[in-house]
């Protein structure tokens, strides 16, 4: 495989015109299958190479897809792969804190204890390989301090111990052949995308834990690229535009982490935005 379409099946892009654009029609976010949490396209979702994909809730597939549609398989040698997972688990926790923070405790807890199961469990063998500690304690310690109630201040000190557990992976990350703009855009192009199809959902899912998911993804999507925006622009200006468009509209449809009496963004044109990302990473 070309190492242009590899990055395209990285991000998903057949995915994403199939979802992203056409949703511009009105279609919606799918069900659980070949997707990310709650129908959000993934990397590997698409990737053609063999492995399954897995939507939220279901177990490990043989082809080496984790819940929440983190691609195992890939993770263990591909720096994109594994910075998606790593990525996943952190926009949990952000939307955790942030929806403590907003007096939501119970969806807090939940959220801080999602990755130890969409994420950690089957990433384990690629942590162990890599020489990552066991982060699985800091996030349900999280959880457990969110659902007891405890002061703001204590659980924001769980949640900061879990991101810098998060960093410390990041830097046993698989070493690979992409520079480092190329590797932070793919992950943010999937954050984008997981952010689009959880807001493709919410016009008709009146739930929380959507909208937080989406929230989280987006989230972290605008934190990577204001830290690697000037590495990206530097190597691919055309993406770096079509990701300030994208990160421009996913603060519109994501103001903060209560959930909007009614949303601020047009599901379409966010779907749109994510695309546009995806081509111009692909070029």
């Amino acid at each position: 495989m070309n190492s242009t379409l590899k990055l395209w099946t990285q991000l998903g892009l057949g995915t994403a015109l199939a979802g992203g654009l056409l949703a511009a029609c009105g279609g919606e976010a799918g069900g659980e299958g070949a997707t990310g949490e709650a129908g959000a396209p993934t990397a590997a979702a698409t990737a053609g190479e063999g492995e399954g994909g897995s939507g939220e809730g279901e177990s490990a597939t043989a082809g080496g897809e984790g819940e929440g549609g983190v691609a195992v398989a890939d993770a263990a040698k591909d720096p994109v792969a594994y910075g998606i997972a790593l990525a996943v688990a952190e926009a949990h926790v952000v939307a955790a804190r942030d929806a403590y923070a907003a007096g939501e405790k119970q969806a807090a807890g939940e959220m801080f204890a999602h990755p130890v199961s969409e994420v950690l469990l089957d990433m384990e063998p690629v942590f162990t390989k890599l020489g990552v500690a066991d982060m699985g304690p800091l996030f349900m310690a999280a959880s457990d301090a969110a659902l007891a109630g405890k002061p703001v201040a204590e659980v924001n000190k769980a949640y900061d111990a879990i991101i810098a557990a998060l960093r410390a992976a990041a830097a046993k990350a698989p070493k690979g052949d992409a520079s480092t703009a190329k590797v932070q855009a793919g992950v943010i192009a999937d954050m984008i995308e997981r952010a689009s199809a959880m807001y493709r959902q919410l016009p008709k899912n009146a739930e929380y834990e959507p909208y937080l998911d989406g929230y989280g993804f987006s989230r972290v999507a605008i934190s990577t690229f204001a830290a690697s925006g000037a590495g990206i622009k530097a190597e691919n200006p055309a993406l770096h535009t079509a990701i300030t468009e994208a990160v421009a509209l996913l603060k519109q449809a994501y103001p903060g982490a209560a959930r909007p009496a009614k949303l601020p963004a047009e599901p379409g044109a966010l779907s749109g935005a994510s695309a546009k990302v995806m081509l111009a990473a692909g070029g």
